[in-house]
């Protein structure tokens, strides 16, 4: 196949400048491949662990409840939130409108921002409750 010599090259990654915008669109991919994978995963042991018996259970429930377990578990919940709201400023390039480059890395930052937020929101009483009740 040869190249039309009137048409541009596609430029390469060194020439753009790194934005929201790309850091987003990375995340989305990211967090996507690893709520299938590590959310997968929890889930096949969890099966397993309740098929195993009590005492495949108790291990489970101990890794799952420890400061490993919660650190998984805030990862995953952030991963979903922040693909979620990358799915719906997604949406919304789909349908035409926040192209203009100040309304697309404002929606991208309040993307990743947005996914921080509502992580803290829902897990910083979980955690604060946990905290008081190991004291």
């Amino acid at each position: 196949m040869s190249r039309n010599p009137g048409r541009p090259l596609s430029p390469h990654l060194t020439i753009w400048k790194w934005g929201p915008h790309m850091v987003v669109s990375i995340l989305h991919r990211v967090t996507g491949s690893g709520m299938a994978v590590v959310g997968g995963l929890g889930f096949i042991w969890w099966l397993v662990a309740v098929a195993s018996g009590p005492e495949a259970y108790a291990t489970f429930l101990a890794v799952a409840t420890s400061w490993f377990g919660y650190l998984v578990a805030v990862g995953l919940t952030w991963a979903f939130f922040q693909h979620m709201f990358s799915a719906l400023r997604h949406f919304v390039l789909d349908i035409g409108a926040g192209y203009e480059l100040k309304t697309n890395k404002m929606a991208a930052v309040a993307t990743m921002v947005g996914a921080i937020l509502v992580t803290l929101l829902i897990w910083g009483p979980i955690l604060a409750r946990l905290a008081q009740g190991a004291e």
